[in-house]
């Protein structure tokens, strides 16, 4: 009987795949332990010392609220029985106050939509 060339190239391809399987696969490199995680931060959201004071001081015409970080006035909101309120916001290291008419920065992230399904 006489081989076929699809025969011999079975025969071939079936003789490389089981030398394959027969080799001794190499042991896997010894590992190492994972480190301990660090610590987590310490949270500065609770700390006292950031948050701040707030001073209500009511008067006949306004009322007016002092806000103070650290012992250091940073704004003043004025509400005044008639009319908007306004702040008065410390700008610069001497703490020169500047009206503002709100606290809206003006900044407006652009939002795109790209892809819909």
């Amino acid at each position: 009987m006489r081989a076929t060339p699809v025969g011999l190239v079975f025969a071939l391809a079936l003789a490389i795949a089981t030398n394959a399987f027969a080799q001794k696969t190499p042991d896997p490199p010894t590992l190492e332990p994972v480190p301990e995680a660090p610590p987590p931060p310490p949270e500065v959201a609770n700390d006292p010392e950031l948050e701040p004071q707030v001073t209500i001081v009511r008067r006949e015409r306004e009322t007016i609220e002092e806000y103070r970080v650290s012992g250091r006035l940073v704004m003043i909101k004025v509400i005044p029985k008639s009319g908007r309120p306004y702040y008065l916001v410390a700008e610069g290291p001497n703490g020169t106050f500047v009206r503002r008419d709100s606290l809206d920065t003006g900044l407006r992230v652009p939002m795109w939509l790209l892809f819909s399904f």
